[in-house]
């Protein structure tokens, strides 16, 4: 089967980009075998020859002027040019803002199945790919059966495991793309990238607070714990509504979701939006004054106390 991987870069490829690669080569061996090719657009500090230690048979990199900046438009039109060089029989992203957008749109263009939020590697039965994925919000799965020629996933964080690079080099092809008028139609006024020495979505330990604590000058106890785990921070959108915290640190259904390890939940309620945001946590820590909070009911650990209190005892037993 011959796989081709959608690569993001926010400067050099993102980590969850190379999870996918992982998920590609795992797929590939699980169902005998087969090519990957990686198509990446816009100018990265990887070196992409390296990415043959995921198993890729090379890499196609469209990096002229247009390509800049990347949009929805301009990285689907650099995916179905790929799709056409390549003739995959598989198509793999990580799941992402710009991927939620574009992947559905390369999927009407081509005709191809789509399957997003999946969660774990495919099974191929008489021709049958099929696939579980996450739904309503992390709180079901659903194995679903793509009949279609070409397929299309988008994996979600944690899809693919146990899998390390090893030190194999592999060719890059620059990649020529021609943009139609609709393909500029999106035009990018701006960009604010996320600040922090780790970005939230790829984070695989979180500290989170809410409103418990009662103000932004108390946020310290947040960064502080965070910074001694080697921790990404997320707040609740209460609290970015409020400017205590950046909204891009604001994780629930219409913020962030993020799928660490651990997320630590520091004087969060625990409203059904913000769960949505931390359903696919491998291990919630709670950590409330209100015995009866429903943040509790998801938690795998849950501490009632003082935020105040609690905090700075387990940042010091940590370190």
């Amino acid at each position: 089967m011959n796989i081709l991987v959608f690569l993001e870069s926010d400067g050099s490829v993102k980590k969850s980009s190379l999870e996918a690669l992982a998920y590609a080569h795992k797929t590939a061996e699980a169902l005998g075998g087969g090519a990957i090719t990686a198509v990446i657009a816009g100018p990265t500090t990887t070196d992409l020859g390296s990415l043959g230690g995921y198993g890729v048979q090379k890499v196609l990199h469209a990096d002229d002027g247009a390509f800049v900046q990347v949009d929805i438009m301009t990285s689907a039109a650099v995916l179905k040019q790929a799709i056409a060089i390549s003739n995959p029989d598989l198509v793999v992203l990580a799941k992402s803002s710009l991927v939620d957008a574009m992947a559905p749109r390369v999927a009407a263009a081509t005709g191809a199945a789509l399957a997003t939020n999946v969660v774990d590697l495919p099974v191929l039965n008489n021709g049958v790919l099929t696939v579980k994925r996450s739904i309503y919000t992390g709180k079901a799965f659903s194995d679903v059966a793509l009949n279609a020629t070409l397929r299309i996933l988008t994996v979600k964080k944690g899809a693919a495991t146990g899998f390390e690079p090893n030190s194999a080099t592999t060719i890059v092809e620059s990649l020529s793309v021609s943009l139609s008028g609709s393909d500029k139609a999106l035009t990018s006024k701006g960009t604010e990238k996320a600040t922090g020495e780790i970005l939230l979505p790829e984070a695989d330990l979180v500290v989170s607070g809410g409103r418990g604590l009662k103000g932004p000058e108390n946020w310290g106890l947040i960064t502080d714990l965070a910074k001694t785990l080697g921790a990404a921070t997320a707040c609740s959108k209460p609290v970015s509504d409020l400017d205590w915290r950046p909204h891009h640190e604001h994780v629930g259904q219409t913020g962030i979701k993020v799928s660490p390890s651990l997320y630590i939940a520091a004087g969060i309620s625990g409203a059904i939006q913000h769960v949505a945001g931390i359903s696919s946590s491998k291990c919630i820590v709670a950590i409330n004054s209100d015995p009866e909070a429903p943040i509790f009911k998801v938690a795998d650990y849950g501490i009632v106390g003082d935020v105040f209190k609690i905090l700075p005892a387990l940042n010091q037993a940590l370190k």
